[in-house]
């Protein structure tokens, strides 16, 4: 019979080796994280600045083409240098040719149809309303996310901060009016295509980057379809002005490129809630390059506007109750899945 050998005067007890604790690990700190999660921002908030120079010459169809495709290009390159590869099975790429469609080819291009009405600060300051849009149409489609009086309640105070960037009480109609609408067109599509992602990668193992390189792939062949038939012919490069064709670059190699793999390590060092809270610095860098790069006027009741609407993403998307973190849930150790309805977009 084996059971617990206890010691006699006799006896010398048996020493007993120590398990072995894992250490804590370390705290991230700050300067690990801070200077690419303020590049992030940086970078996100000039993709509108971008947008605004780029259709000067060229058809926002157009514009969308050249970023999703040198996009992908980068994160293609992404991909070798990692050594990583691009998913399989067809059913995936089926699902990734539909999130293409309304997380790429529809919103890219109706910011620039945007642009081309109000100014890039608007465009920016609509983007920041996509956490309550994922939120609403949630709540509308997807019978599991039930609504709460803090859900409710932040849907409210972000919808008085739409109307107070539209300045209602001047009244709003004709061009400004359709860019503005154009603006929410594409945060609302935002909405759907971010639920829809997690449904995608809910469950698979391939990597956030190797999904995002699929998805701008998909994106690039759309748009290689619906770009001549919304666009006509596009201007050769080499009679594009250099500000133009650098905007385009910009536009896909850091704000669809390197952004997503620089959003990635944030995830990885600190997790999904540091990362998803560079919405609230994005308008800020969109603000500032307006008025100081393109000479944009400010109105005080946009930047005011914008404020009412962070205040009510964070009412909405922000918990009372706080919970221990799970196991593999902290710093350094953030699984990349889902997103969560905070998740920044760029």
């Amino acid at each position: 019979m084996i059971g617990l050998v206890s010691a006699s005067p006799l006896t010398e007890p048996v020493p007993v080796a120590p398990v072995p604790v894992a250490p804590a690990p370390a705290p991230i700190r700050p300067r690990a994280w801070l200077p690419s999660f303020v590049a992030l921002a940086a970078i996100w908030g000039s993709s509108f600045l971008f947008i605004k120079v780029g259709i000067r010459e060229l058809h926002p169809a157009w514009v969308t083409f050249g970023r999703v495709s040198t996009g992908a290009l980068t994160l293609l390159v992404l991909l070798l240098v990692t050594r990583d590869r691009l998913p399989r099975g067809l059913g995936l790429w089926a699902r990734m040719a539909v999130l293409a469609f309304i997380g790429n080819v529809i919103p890219f291009t109706l910011f620039g149809y945007g642009e081309q009405r109000v100014s890039s600060i608007v465009a920016g300051i609509w983007n920041a309303t996509t956490p309550l849009m994922v939120l609403l149409v949630s709540l509308v489609f997807l019978p599991a996310e039930r609504p709460n009086a803090r859900r409710v309640a932040g849907l409210g105070v972000g919808f008085v901060g739409v109307l107070t960037v539209l300045g209602v009480w001047h009244g709003i109609g004709g061009g400004e009016l359709v860019g503005q609408l154009l603006c929410a067109g594409a945060a609302v599509c935002y909405g759907f295509a971010i639920p829809y992602t997690r449904r995608i990668v809910n469950g698979r193992s391939d990597t956030g980057l190797s999904l995002a390189a699929a998805q701008l792939v998909m994106a690039s062949v759309e748009l290689a379809v619906v770009a001549p038939l919304l666009g006509g012919a596009p201007a050769a490069p080499w009679h594009l002005s250099w500000d133009v064709a650098a905007s385009v670059l910009g536009l896909g190699v850091l704000g669809t490129g390197l952004a997503f793999a620089m959003n990635y390590r944030i995830i990885a060092l600190v997790g999904a809630a540091v990362s998803a809270s560079v919405t609230y610095v994005v308008p800020i860098f969109t603000t500032l390059l307006g008025v100081t790069v393109l000479g944009e006027p400010l109105h005080w009741y946009e930047p005011a506007g914008a404020a009412v609407i962070l205040a009510g993403v964070a009412l909405a998307t922000t918990s009372r109750s706080r919970r221990p973190a799970s196991v593999g849930g902290g710093p350094g150790q953030q699984v990349v899945g889902a997103p969560r309805v905070d998740d920044p977009v760029g």
